[in-house]
Parts: structure tokens; sequence; C-alpha cells
């Protein structure tokens, strides 16, 4: 099965109710965790790469690791370009075999969003790629992205229908309160599902993404201190908020913190019980076993796109 765009599975999500896991991968472990997950739960995936992890793993092996994935698996799995933020990126991504590239005009003014985002679109719907485009700016750190809280800028409704319409994006990211990395929110995480309802009623069936919905499972948080860390107040969204999102329009859920967690977490336990080790093949295999497990958990208990392949 080759490459897939996200087209025919926002569709059936939309319809169905659930959303998409768009999983952010960096290397091997990671991609192998997340797809035998997907597998064994029989769910359609979204694999996608930042400019970070394309520059750290190098566009070449980062596509015949998810060539050799699709192999695996079998699966409908899309390759998408998370937070591009030129054109040139967006076009490098496209020329290079991606299915789905988001460019993230969000920091520019409302007109001259639209001009860069149209500018990718055209561009990749020539090519038969299609484009994520974003409205609305989320708190937190994540690779590039590094947007204060003071900074953060709750997605405006009626900017979206005229955005939508301009650009000719296929799916649009919202800001409605969550956050990018483990992020300390002030107070408890809130997520304005009234913004997502009114956009849900601007824009009927059209797809709606969410970035920064890690949850930062406590138990990792706790390990990663426990052997040696210091993430203090690290804290994300509770996952019946995303659940519920899920259940709306929202049909991809971006997860990116969560991995990099439990990953963490787990290397740095082996390495404190066996400090003898050091054979990368015992700590990245355990590290991989902690990825699968959180994207079965993200899999079933979030997303509900189990089954749906």
């Amino acid at each position: 099965m080759p490459l897939v765009t996200t087209t025919e599975m926002f569709k059936k999500a939309y319809e169905g109710g659930y959303a998409i896991g768009a999983f952010n991968v960096n290397n091997m472990e990671i991609v192998q965790g997340i797809t035998e997950a997907a597998k064994e739960e029989n769910a359609p995936l979204i694999l996608q790469v930042s400019a970070g992890a394309r520059k750290y793993a190098k566009h070449t092996y980062l596509m015949k690791l998810v060539e050799a994935a699709i192999k695996e698996t079998d699966l409908p799995i899309a390759l998408h370009l998370d937070h591009g933020d030129s054109f040139e990126i967006c076009k490098a991504c496209i020329d290079g075999g991606f299915t789905s590239v988001m460019i993230d005009g969000s920091h520019l003014p409302f007109e001259e969003n639209i001009k860069l985002t149209k500018q990718v679109v055209d561009y990749a719907h020539d090519r038969g790629v299609v484009v994520e485009g974003e409205l609305g700016r989320l708190a937190g750190v994540e690779d590039d992205v590094n947007v204060s809280e003071e900074d953060a800028v709750y997605t405006n409704p009626d900017e979206v229908e005229e955005f939508v319409e301009r650009t000719g994006v296929d799916s649009l990211a919202i800001a409605i309160g969550t956050s990018h990395g483990a992020f300390k929110f002030k107070g408890e995480p809130k997520l304005r599902f009234d913004i997502l309802e009114e956009i849900q009623r601007r824009l009927p069936g059209f797809p709606i993404v969410l970035h920064g919905a890690s949850s930062v499972p406590q138990q990792y948080v706790e390990m990663i201190n426990k052997y040696g860390g210091n993430m203090p107040g690290a804290k994300g969204v509770p996952e019946d908020m995303l659940r519920k999102a899920a259940s709306m329009a929202v049909c991809k859920i971006n997860i990116d913190s969560d991995l990099r967690l439990a990953m963490t977490a787990t290397v740095r336990k082996f390495m404190a019980e066996n400090p003898e080790a050091f054979d990368p093949r015992q700590y990245l295999g355990a590290a991989r076993e902690a990825i699968k497990e959180i994207v079965r958990h993200k899999i079933i208990n979030v997303l509900g796109c189990n089954n749906k392949a």
C-alpha cells in the first residue's frame, strides 16, 4: 500500500465521531513503536515530521523508515510535515514524497497568513498533496515553535470561513486551550468547547486539528524526576477533554510530548537499574515498548480510531 493523503481518513473520522492520531517521529524506535501499536489495533495513522526532526534524522532516512513501516503493517499511513514555517520547507517535503504538509502562518497578520497558506495550497494541490493551515496561536515550546502564554491567541470563529474559502486548505488547526510541550498551565487546563462548537457550526463537515494535545502522563513525569530529572509542575490536557473533541469536529490530534516523556523516562529508569548496560538495543528496545503501549492507549481511549483502518 502506498502512502495516502488524509482526505478519506478525515471524512470517515468526522462521520464516525473519532480522530486520527498524528504522532511525531524522530528515529527508528519511535516509528516502530507507533506503527506496531497501530497495526495491532488496526488503526489509520498519520506519521508527522517537524522541521527539527527532519534536520536531525535527515529526509531520506525518515522516508525509508516510513516506507518500511508501510510494508510491515499494510496500514493506511499519511506522512505529514508538522509546523512548516515557510513555502520552501513545504515545497521540499512535497517534492520529497510527503502526502500532507502544514503551513503555519499563525504568527503572521491575517492577510499575510492567507497569502502564504494559499501559495502552499496551490503548489501542493497541483501535486496531489493536502494542506493544513492554522488560525490562532498555542502557548508552549516544541522544536522551533516557542510561544509564551501571554502571546497565545484563541482562534477567532469570525475568521475561519474566510480563511478556508480564500486559501483552499484541507484542514484547519485551531487554538482552544491546548499547548505545546509538557506545559505548566496556570490553574487547571480547560478547552474552549464553545469556540470549537461555533467553528463546527460555521464549517460543517470540515476537519479540525488540535495541536499540543499531549496529556503528559504523570507516571512518566514522576519516573523522570525519580531518576535524576527535574520537571516540576508538568501538566497536559485531560484525556476526557480530548476524547470529547474527537467526538466533534476534531479529526486529527497531534501527540508528541507524551512519546518523548515515555521514551526518556524508560531510558532513565533502565540505565539507573542497569548501570553496567552499554548496548543501545536494550534501553532503546525498552523505550520502543513504552511508546507502543502509550500509542495503543491513545488509539483506544482518546482517539477512538481502533478498528477503523
